[in-house]
């Protein structure tokens, strides 16, 4: 199954061949980039205007001065990643065919609503989701903002008709926010995102500027792609570190959880397994998870010095609805015979230095319809850093 950045699977929802929807949805990209922007500059990290109260008042909320009197922000800064998946980098071009997400994730904080590092939009935003946040007791927790992208492609270039053996075009725009809980060695990660599918998430656009720098041939079918479809979708996972310590040479880690919305609803499990130096204090370093971005509550290490590992990460689907292959939700389109249960496995390394972390990944997974000729396979980077 497909894989939205930012997801532990695929992307997004329906769409079809269906007319274009309204002007709503075709504003959904920069509407999400503008919440993405507000939600970074808002806070007390950026914002060089932020004063604290008056003489003998303390530091208003959201303000430099409130998170740095409050919080150890300087040992749990906010993190801001950027992934990048594309298929070329498997010497593929069909199926999962890229996507981008970029995420931001706030300090360690010690509550959702009134804490001082987080901006007065996320707390405006976290009043409206106290139920998935997790109740109290935990070392650690933060908040992820994520935006993302993801295009979905059959396997003929070429082709400008109907397709009706391969999966349909398709491609999807999500926005979430998330919410991460740490107790010693055990994670709980939940994700809610809203986005949209279909001609207004741009993805014609977005691969025919990447094709172009990369000297591509054009994929020719996109007048039939999936219609324009709105998207919501709920994640939960829940990880345990079941073997080795943070800084040490290895570790494994084990995952399960869910998703239930229009984009996918599966059920997975897993684990990672990581061998390298000085490993870092979180919940692996698997791309296409949702702790697995750098997202888990951790520490920046007093030491400058190079760290890196090498991971291998496994993942059994069992998947109930993947909009991408079954089709609209909402409308008749063009869908393929679904395989329900299916299986991945991801490679790769990353290195740190000080507030700097680099990971390439391959990732390979089982066939995800009946007649694919070809079992999908693709590159991932990612960059992050400590702010």
């Amino acid at each position: 199954m497909p894989s939205i950045p930012g997801a532990p699977m695929r992307p997004a929802a329906p769409l079809s061949s269906s007319p274009r929807v309204s002007s709503a949805p075709r504003r959904a990209p920069a509407l999400a980039a503008a919440l993405l922007a507000a939600l970074a500059l808002a806070g007390p990290a950026a914002a060089a205007t932020d004063l604290p109260g008056g003489e003998g008042e303390p530091p208003r909320l959201g303000t430099r001065a409130a998170c740095a009197a409050q919080s150890d922000i300087e040992a749990y800064p906010p993190i801001v990643n950027l992934r990048v998946d594309n298929d070329l980098l498997a010497s593929q071009d069909q199926g999962y065919s890229s996507g981008v997400q970029l995420s931001l994730v706030s300090p360690n904080l010690r509550d959702y609503r009134d804490d001082p590092c987080l901006p007065w939009l996320a707390r405006r935003i976290n009043a409206h989701l106290t139920r998935l946040q997790p109740a109290g007791g935990w070392d650690q927790a933060n908040m992820v903002v994520r935006f993302g992208q993801g295009i979905f492609t059959p396997e003929d270039p070429l082709a400008t008709g109907l397709i009706a053996d391969d999966r349909p075009y398709a491609g999807a725009l999500l926005l979430g926010v998330g919410y991460n809980a740490r107790r010693g060695d055990d994670l709980h990660a939940t994700l809610l995102s809203v986005g949209v599918l279909g001609p207004s998430s741009r993805a014609e656009q977005t691969q025919r500027a990447i094709h172009r720098l990369t000297g591509s041939e054009d994929f020719r079918g996109w007048d039939n792609q999936l219609g324009d479809e709105g998207l919501l979708w709920l994640q939960h996972e829940r990880s345990r570190r079941v073997a080795g310590q943070a800084g040490g040479h290895w570790d494994a880690v084990t995952h399960w959880g869910g998703g239930l919305g229009t984009p996918i609803t599966y059920a997975n499990a897993g684990f990672e397994l990581r061998l390298g130096r000085r490993l870092p204090d979180d919940f692996g370093s698997s791309p296409v998870r949702l702790a697995g971005d750098n997202t888990a509550p951790g520490g920046i290490p007093r030491e400058r010095r190079l760290a890196w590992h090498g991971f291998l990460a496994t993942d059994a689907q069992w998947v109930l609805r993947d909009v991408t292959l079954d089709g609209n939700t909402w409308r008749r389109s063009h869908r393929v015979d679904r395989r329900p249960l299916l299986a991945e496995v991801t490679l790769g390394f990353a290195a740190t230095r000080g507030r700097w972390k680099f990971a390439l990944a391959r990732t390979w997974r089982t066939r995800e319809f009946e007649g694919q000729r070809e079992a999908p396979s693709f590159g991932s980077f990612t960059v992050s850093r400590a702010m």
